[in-house]
């Protein structure tokens, strides 16, 4: 069950779990208890998809040797910056692979640019590496999660577990055009 969070706990830019906390606030669903860690208590598997400075898209493909699939679980724009949470997919099994939320800058992006983010049928890594842009997604905080009922439902979870993520800002040519906060679900032997 979900419940309204009060607006006085809003999420606000710079917080732990920002952005994915400000899309949990605006659809009214408490978020997930986070806190930080550093990169070498991130146990393995999780440590070498967490603790780079490349995208999550791109690192996820080498990882299954193959394209993920993309699933927009919500969206929305606010003034020019566009937010979304998704989930990123094994195409052989739609496995959930990680669960990632998005701020971006919109207008630093040409009209075409700017189509496709929006249309949500490439995930953001595959669109800027496909345009050959330099970009970066340098890491700020690594996250030992415990995560809320919804995302153990997107994550297929029977009973609660720490999860493992990440706390990103994008950089496109060297200037911030987003935040991302990617979560990985749990590793399964």
């Amino acid at each position: 069950m979900s419940r309204r969070v009060p607006a006085r706990r809003a999420a606000r830019a710079g917080g732990l779990l920002f952005p994915l906390d400000a899309i949990y606030a605006r659809a009214g669903v408490r978020p997930p208890a986070a806190r930080r860690i550093r990169s070498q208590n991130i146990p393995v598997p999780y440590r070498a998809l967490l603790d780079h400075e490349g995208g999550m898209t791109a690192t996820l493909e080498r990882s299954i040797g193959g394209r993920v699939n993309l699933r927009i679980l919500s969206s929305h724009t606010s003034g020019a910056w566009y937010l979304r949470r998704v989930l990123l997919v094994d195409p052989r099994t739609g496995r959930p692979l990680i669960m990632g939320a998005v701020r971006v800058k919109l207008d630093d992006f040409s009209a075409r640019v700017q189509a496709k983010i929006l249309c949500g049928a490439v995930p953001l890594g595959r669109i800027l590496d496909s345009r050959g842009a330099e970009y970066a997604s340098r890491p700020r905080v690594f996250l030992a999660v415990t995560p809320n009922s919804e995302m153990m439902g997107v994550f297929w979870m029977r009973k609660p577990q720490t999860l493992y993520g990440r706390q990103t800002e994008v950089f496109h040519y060297g200037r911030k055009i987003g935040d991302i906060v990617e979560v990985l679900p749990p590793f399964y032997e």
